[in-house]
């Protein structure tokens, strides 16, 4: 199977061993967001719905590089520092969508990257 790695200026560059996303047979890969400024690269820290308003915005750049939209998401993983922040976070998370919503589960974790609160990863589909 061909893989095609997909890479935008519009979202974060990737801080590691790793692309922004991958296109494999039908599916595309989105590499866990975190709320990166995709212009400065610095972390926003300015409070978690900010924090997530970011990271769904890297994600929707990374989509429009892939000629698809959140629409086209199939299955999310949102990964929190505090699970006290859910109910922010699922709200803003859920405005980025128009009904039929994809799978997901949400974790809290001990630790994210350059320690964000928040870190989302998503498979979509092109079909």
């Amino acid at each position: 199977m061909q893989k095609n790695i997909i890479e935008t200026t519009e979202a974060p560059a990737a801080i590691g061993p790793y692309s922004q996303a991958v296109k494999a047979g039908n599916l595309i890969f989105l590499s866990g967001q975190i709320p990166l400024d995709p212009k400065t690269g610095n972390l926003i820290t300015t409070g978690i719905e900010d924090e997530t308003h970011r990271v769904m915005k890297n994600i929707e750049a990374i989509l429009e590089a892939a000629n698809i939209s959140f629409h086209n998401i199939i299955k999310t993983t949102i990964f929190l520092k505090s699970m006290d922040d859910f109910a922010r976070v699922n709200s803003i998370y859920a405005s980025y969508f128009t009904g039929n919503f994809p799978a997901r589960e949400t974790v809290e974790v001990s630790g994210l990257p350059k320690g964000a609160r928040i870190e989302i990863s998503i498979v979509a589909s092109v079909d």
